[in-house]
Formats: structure tokens, sequence, C-alpha cells
């Protein structure tokens, strides 16, 4: 199981998201792909950072696919339901937990992301050694922790769905230990020297 928590790699994450809004402003829908979700912890993190940018009917335009493949550990359940122990939650700034966050009326020591937040992520199982997207036209996909558990040859092969996967413009980050293949390097251009937030090239 992927280990990660609430607001992980904070500053890459809001780089994402910054330069999502500008490519995405004015479109009916904003479409994010987090590949390799875990237990809901990141695509919920850039749930509320869209959340925080963008009024209640401009968020409402955000449809936030969250991936993984691991179905033993009932990833899906656990997003889905987005409840968390109390002291999972602890990094969160308190005043984005009062407001994102509201406590579990039967199971004390857990709470809940609302339900404003909850209903704009769609979790969906997918093995991304297949191939197969889970859909198109995305302004960011995020993929962190993950990559670095993929030979070379299928980090180029995932990479390239990716570019696939994304709209004109749009936007890839990844840990900041991954760099772009040089054989690939061309399909992706660094936004910012001190993270590695791409955008799509062609």
């Amino acid at each position: 199981m992927a280990f990660t928590f609430f607001f992980r790699d904070l500053p890459v994450l809001e780089y994402a998201v910054e330069h999502t809004l500008k490519l995405a402003l004015g479109r009916l829908r904003i479409k994010v792909w987090d590949a390799g979700c875990a237990l809901g912890q990141e695509p919920y993190t850039l749930a509320i950072l869209f959340a925080e940018r963008m009024g209640d009917m401009g968020f409402n335009t955000l449809y936030l696919d969250a991936t993984d493949y691991d179905s033993e550990n009932n990833f899906g359940d656990i997003v889905t339901a987005a409840e968390y122990k109390s002291e999972e939650l602890q990094r969160i700034p308190a005043d984005i937990f009062g407001k994102y966050f509201e406590t579990v009326a039967d199971k004390p020591g857990y709470h809940k992301v609302i339900d404003r937040v909850r209903n704009r992520i769609f979790f969906k199982y997918n093995d991304l050694l297949k191939l197969q997207p889970v859909g198109s036209d995305y302004s960011l996909i995020v993929c962190k922790n993950v990559l670095l558990h993929f030979s070379y040859e299928q980090r180029i092969e995932v990479l390239k769905m990716y570019h696939r996967s994304l709209a004109p413009g749009g936007y890839f980050a990844t840990e900041n230990t991954q760099k772009i293949p040089s054989e690939i390097s061309h399909l992706f251009e660094q936004v910012a020297p001190d993270a590695q937030l791409f955008r799509k090239v062609g």
C-alpha cells in the first residue's frame, strides 16, 4: 500500500492547481486525473485546493478521477467513504480542517470529508501498466509515488499514455525524484525549475 498523507508535497500541488485553473478558465468542465490515489488523501487534498480557489458554482465543474488498482485493500470503498482517523489529519491547517471535515456520528475518532468535496471525486480501479486511460482531455494529471515502482521502459509507456490523455497544454505533476526520460522529453516542458510540474507539448 502506498504511504501518503493529506497536503503532502503541497507546493507542487498548489503550482499544479494554479496553472490548471488558468488553462481551464471558461471551460464547462475541469477534468483532473489522480493516478495512484491510494486511500484518497491526495485527490481530496487536490479537491480542497481547487475548492479554495473556485466559487461554489465553479467548483461544481471539477471532475476528479481518482484511480488505483489494489482492490484487495478496498481502496475504492475507503476513497468513496472519505472517512479518516483524526490522528491522520493533524497536518491539515486548522482553518482548512474546520471547513472541509466533519465528525462521523457512529465512528468516534473519525472525521469525514464534507459532501461538497467528496461528490467531486470519482473512484475507479485502473492498472496503469495496461495503458488504458480512464478518460481523456484532462487539464491536469497527477501521478506521485507510483512511477518509481515501474521499470524505465514501463515509465516511458505510461508517460506516453498521460501525454495522449491530456488536453492541449494540459499539465502533469509527479514526485520530485522523477525526471522525464530523455526519449520522450520532447513531449513535456517543465513549468518551474523547483517543481516537477510539466506542460504537454504538441
